[in-house]
């Protein structure tokens, strides 16, 4: 077997779409890229240790545009967006993002997008990486509803750290000290059409900027980075420390189409009494009735420094194989190895020690619950 090259990379050409942003990572020194969705998003600048530090302490700047929109807009659009998502939505107003699990008729993790309320007709699911876009219009087929299913021209950049909110008033202007967590607003920065919202991947207090229109993603970034140039601001890549400390889910991380949602802590977004026939309805009651059989849970793993994981690492309790380890990152603030560990119910109590083998060896690991920090995006 051959030895993996040290410095193995990925060679760009026009099959993978670039993002509106692209031009302006290059310049502004990314070094590393993965694609996501069919896009190149940027991985790290500097270092996923230093961004990690300037997230926490300061305000980064990320570009997500690989983080696609699919568009429901019509006048059945709402009727066709409750069948999509077992996350009862009678309360979803115009202005209001939602975070709203996806599943197959098998009850299995399709996605886990954030679902914004554009109007009263018109939806944006926001997304991890897979292809909602062919599903939904799968799931259209023969319905017979008045409605239109696209990829609009939607690119969002992230703006996240405890200082998000001043530079975002830079930009915007006094009315983001109002805007609540999980919503958002449609307006212009110098005349480029946004719309501006609350959320975000860091658990740190952040906004989203979502570009409607492309031509413009140059020059977005760089008023951006020049709005923030008194509070520190650097560009960054969405950090694996920052999720893993809040308990984010990663989508094929974390989960995948054979994990339903009651298995990685989703179970509070699926309404079974609602009226709506979801997609997935009749198989997420039995897993409801049936129980849990293995559960997602937090582990903290003994010894140096731990690298990221590229595979799915083996579980034991004892000699006995209990699960996979799906995530893992060194936390500098916390000074410990975090892990998600797909456990056997009977194994996921918290204090269970754990073994688990790694390419370097084996490492033990006590079992704990999510999130290892607590929520700071909702103050």
């Amino acid at each position: 077997m051959s030895a993996v090259h040290p410095s193995a990379s990925i060679s760009f050409g026009s099959r993978v779409h670039k993002s509106p942003f692209y031009e302006a990572t290059r310049r502004w020194g990314c070094n590393a890229f993965s694609v996501y969705n069919h896009i190149y998003m940027p991985l790290y600048y500097e270092s996923p240790e230093a961004e990690y530090w300037s997230l926490v302490s300061n305000v980064v700047l990320w570009d997500v545009a690989c983080q696609r929109q699919v568009e429901i807009s019509g006048p059945d659009a709402y009727d066709f967006v409750r069948l999509l998502t077992p996350r009862n939505l009678a309360k979803h107003h115009v202005g209001q993002a939602k975070y709203v699990p996806l599943v197959n008729q098998a009850g299995g993790m399709i996605n886990d997008p954030v679902l914004f309320r554009i109007d009263e007709d018109r939806f944006w699911f926001s997304l991890a990486d897979s292809d909602v876009l062919l599903w939904a219009q799968g799931v259209a087929h023969g319905l017979n509803l008045d409605i239109d299913i696209t990829e609009p021209d939607v690119s969002p950049l992230q703006l996240q750290g405890p200082k998000a909110t001043e530079v975002m008033r830079t930009l915007s202007g006094a009315w983001v000290l109002d805007l609540k967590y999980f919503w958002f607003r449609e307006t212009e920065i110098d005349g480029i059409p946004v719309v501006v919202s609350r959320t975000g991947w860091s658990n740190e207090r952040g906004y989203e900027i979502f570009l409607r229109d492309a031509s413009r993603g140059d020059e977005l970034w760089e008023r951006v980075m020049a709005a923030g140039g008194d509070h520190g601001i650097t560009p960054a890549a969405p950090s694996q420390i920052k999720r893993m400390e809040a308990g984010l889910l990663s989508y094929h991380n974390d989960m995948n189409l054979s994990t339903n949602p009651f298995e990685v802590g989703l179970g509070k977004f699926v309404d079974l009494d609602q009226a709506v026939d979801f997609v997935g309805k009749s198989s997420l009651r039995k897993f409801h009735e049936t129980g849990l059989t293995r559960q997602l849970k937090g582990a903290l793993i003994d010894g140096d420094p731990i690298a990221v994981n590229e595979h799915r690492w083996t579980v034991f309790d004892g000699d006995t194989q209990v699960g996979e380890l799906t995530s893992c990152v060194y936390s500098p603030a916390l000074d410990k190895n975090l892990a998600y560990l797909f456990l056997e119910i009977s194994y996921a109590e918290p204090e269970t020690r754990m073994r688990i083998i790694t390419p370097d060896g084996e490492r033990s690991a006590i079992v704990c619950d999510l999130p290892f920090v607590a929520n700071r995006a909702n103050t």
